[in-house]
């Protein structure tokens, strides 16, 4: 049988046409396959912003008219450029696994001091859901007290968009994160001088991964569509075996939010759904065409949700009555600047440790992040509460396999990264007493560790944790946690 697989015709958009067409190659070995790349309107005018341009079909029109006329059998898109409604003559059958679809935001190294002195930024983006959603978050993510930042437009493929950077007047670019991996990853050698062009445009910047939870992304971003005619029976049935189920769920979840608040590219609304073992966790963030500020970050499970509770029962109902040990700084020597370091909490990196601007490092959460930006450390990114075995996905960025170490206390959960304890936890005095409570959040397995010992009965009780270490921690000890994102949303939901 032979295929005709159509798409864009930039760098990028063949990219990704070759990984379809190389999963179809894996799952259907006697299948020929042809290629057959084309202009967009949204390719052929690069001057207007893209909020300013037509809002259905800008990238994608012209080759839904192609597939129905019979020109070839299937297109792949970049997921998010698709029009938001639903198309009575072409369908999405199928998407690959999901790319990374965090942002990066990347700083010119030469400016970074100009940047610190002045207190202004400027930043180079298209997209209105990255500028109202950073505007606050970068002043607390970046080492350096920001009065000013200045999005301004720019438009292109990456390869034209770092150019732009590194030849204007701006101090920094957002981009996808997914495009940028695929590109430095493409092993075809058509692509080879886009790599080199690339890899050095990285070593003259710093860069953040963005999380999420701050910057949720444009529905769909990192994920491929392969649109097909809904006539075409034989095609559908070819790309099944192709179609990976959670990230086409995932992704129909996030155009559906979208799709509820009118959808489209000149929108301030980003919306994320990540599914992990432990629910589903879908963020939204923006501001709608009405002023409505939208701001939420919740989890799905298929737990039933409690009964609401007394106060009384629950525990803790604030952070100071968590507070259950003192720390203590222990004395120990700086590993290499080429040690990657994940920090668990901001007071785990000493005072003293001199950081280099080309160390990588990553945080377990977004305080711990702004905390260490406020000492003047650069933070690559974060694993946003979810816990450390949530994956970075840097190693295309770094250039090669990061070899983590994390920096801890001396009664860290020593999982998948090896620790250095930098402080030791101290019980205060006076004991726990957690008499005729029965429901429980543990913000560490450290702290379930320290109160099951002075109380044996706590196993008979509730409990309640965030995803990560201290989950494991609770389940090592025969307990089953329900996960919240936080202590906040915890006490919130059992107590309303």
């Amino acid at each position: 049988m032979r295929v005709t697989i159509a798409s864009r015709r930039s760098d990028l958009a063949r990219i990704q046409a070759y990984q379809v067409g190389e999963a179809l190659r894996v799952s259907h070995p006697e299948i020929e396959i042809n290629y057959s790349f084309h202009e967009s309107l949204g390719d052929q005018n690069l001057n207007d912003p893209l909020w300013k341009m037509p809002e259905k079909g800008v990238f994608t029109q012209d080759f839904r008219e192609g597939l129905l006329r019979g020109d070839f059998d299937l297109v792949v898109h970049s997921w998010k450029d698709l029009a938001i409604e639903v198309d009575p003559e072409t369908e999405i059958v199928g998407t690959l696994p999901r790319a990374d679809a965090r942002d990066l935001l990347l700083v010119r190294r030469d400016r970074w001091d100009e940047v610190q002195r002045t207190g202004v930024m400027s930043i180079l983006t298209s997209s209105p859901r990255r500028a109202y959603n950073l505007e606050w978050f970068l002043r607390d993510a970046l080492p350096a007290k920001i009065n000013e930042l200045k999005f301004e437009n720019v438009r292109g493929n990456v390869q034209t968009r770092v150019r732009k950077m590194l030849e204007q007047n701006v101090d920094g670019l957002i981009v996808a994160k997914a495009a940028t991996d695929r590109l430095l990853s493409a092993p075809q050698s058509e692509f080879a001088e886009t790599r080199s062009f690339l890899l050095e445009a990285l070593s003259q910047c710093r860069w953040m991964v963005l999380p999420l939870s701050a910057n949720p992304s444009a529905p769909a971003q990192g994920a491929l569509a392969i649109e097909i005619s809904r006539k075409r029976k034989d095609v559908r049935e070819l790309i099944a075996p192709l179609n990976c189920a959670d990230t086409y769920t995932a992704v129909e979840h996030e155009r559906a939010i979208l799709r509820s608040y009118g959808g489209g590219c000149h929108q301030k609304i980003g919306v994320s759904v990540v599914r992990r073992e432990f629910g589903e966790v879908t963020v939204l963030r923006g501001l709608t065409d009405d002023g409505v500020v939208l701001n939420s970050r919740s989890i799905g499970t298929t737990a039933t949700a409690a009964d609401k509770l007394a106060k009384e029962q629950l525990w803790p109902l604030d952070a100071a009555e968590a507070r259950l040990f003192t720390s203590e700084k222990i004395e120990v020597h700086q590993p290499s600047e080429a040690a990657s370091l994940w920090i668990a909490k901001a007071d785990a990196l000493p005072e003293n440790w001199t950081i280099g601007d080309r160390q990588i490092i990553w945080t377990s959460g977004l305080q711990t992040w702004k905390r260490l930006a406020k000492r003047g450390v650069w933070v690559n990114g974060s694993a946003e509460s979810l816990g450390e075995h949530e994956p970075p996905r840097i190693e295309t960025i770094a250039g090669s396999e990061i070899q983590w170490l994390k920096l801890t206390h001396d009664r860290g959960y020593e999982g998948d990264i090896p620790t250095l304890a930098t402080y030791r936890l101290v019980p205060r005095d006076g004991g726990l007493d957690l008499a005729g409570r029965k429901h429980f959040f543990w913000k560490s397995g450290s702290g379930f560790e320290y109160a099951l010992s002075q109380n044996p009965w706590l196993k008979e009780m509730s409990h309640y944790c965030g995803p990560g270490n201290t989950q494991r921690i609770l389940r090592m000890h025969g307990v089953e946690p329900r996960v919240f994102l936080d202590h906040e949303q915890w006490r919130e939901e059992m107590t309303q």
